[in-house]
């Protein structure tokens, strides 16, 4: 063990000689031990994983800028910057990482016994669903995954009974750019009782909406997710017609949980438009 841990420390990644110890079983084999590094799993182990079971979260939960976990919730945590060190030290049974872990990272904690699992992005509901499932099931609670869904479902549900027609809406994300049409955040608007505007003029994910696009030709709904000078510029103070509301980052993109909190947000904008 002091010697791969020596290599690690001293940058060599070429851990193949190196076999690590057999660790401790975990009291409950069934709930393995978890650090996750990425934040999108972060928040759904946060709710589906026993307590005590995640042993820490990835940094990015702990930004402001980055985490789509609320701040109390992230505080119970411990988080680490996801380097080898870090994890070794907290001795998990399993890595949950997302699908861009360097290669090295990924080798070096399987060759010290560190089981790792990678998930994507959730492009839809149902996919951010299926990895909520995935997800319990690697935590030993099949039961919490269920309830999550069900808590989600419902958010849904009740954000999508407003009826009447859609209220055209531009989700002015930072940078300002635009959501496409394989976002997670373009279906919460669909079934929350919006159209997206970009959608309709061809734009697809990540193209530049101009302010001077939107002042020719304005949604409904402007929702501002971003701070760049044209999202504050004084003109969009001149387009009386449009009502403009902010929409915090942390929304646009993970599933889980945080489904849930943008479920609620859309639904009190379209309700204030009704």
């Amino acid at each position: 063990m002091r010697r791969c841990a020596g290599a690690l420390l001293a940058g060599a990644l070429l851990l193949s000689g190196c076999s690590a110890p057999a660790s401790a079983p975990p009291a409950n084999p069934a709930q393995p031990t978890i650090v996750s590094l990425n934040p999108c799993t972060d928040a759904i182990l946060a709710e589906v994983a026993a307590p005590g079971q995640l042993l820490a979260i990835s940094h990015y939960s702990k930004d402001p800028r980055s985490t789509s976990m609320e701040a109390r919730v992230a505080q119970g945590f411990a988080a680490t910057g996801g380097t080898v060190e870090e994890v070794l030290a907290l001795a998990p049974d399993v890595v949950v990482a997302g699908s861009f872990i360097p290669p090295a990272t990924r080798a070096a904690l399987e060759n010290l016994g560190i089981r790792v699992v990678t998930f994507g992005m959730a492009g839809t509901v149902a996919e951010s669903e299926a990895q909520v499932r995935e997800l319990a099931a690697l935590a030993g609670d099949a039961a919490a995954g269920e309830r999550l869904v069900g808590r989600i479902e419902a958010a849904l549900k009740a954000a999508g009974s407003a009826g009447g027609p859609p209220v055209s809406a531009v989700l002015w994300q930072p940078g300002g750019i635009v959501p496409g049409e394989a976002a997670l955040v373009s279906e919460l608007l669909e079934r929350t009782g919006f159209s997206s505007l970009s959608m309709m003029r061809g734009m697809a994910q990540a193209d530049f909406l101009a302010l001077e696009q939107v002042a020719a030709d304005p949604p409904q709904v402007l929702l501002v997710a971003g701070s760049e000078a044209g999202q504050r510029h004084p003109v969009l103070d001149k387009l009386p017609q449009v009502r403009r509301e902010h929409f915090d980052t942390q929304l646009l993109y993970c599933g889980g949980p945080t489904i849930i909190r943008a479920a609620h947000r859309l639904a009190a904008i379209r309700q204030s438009v009704s």
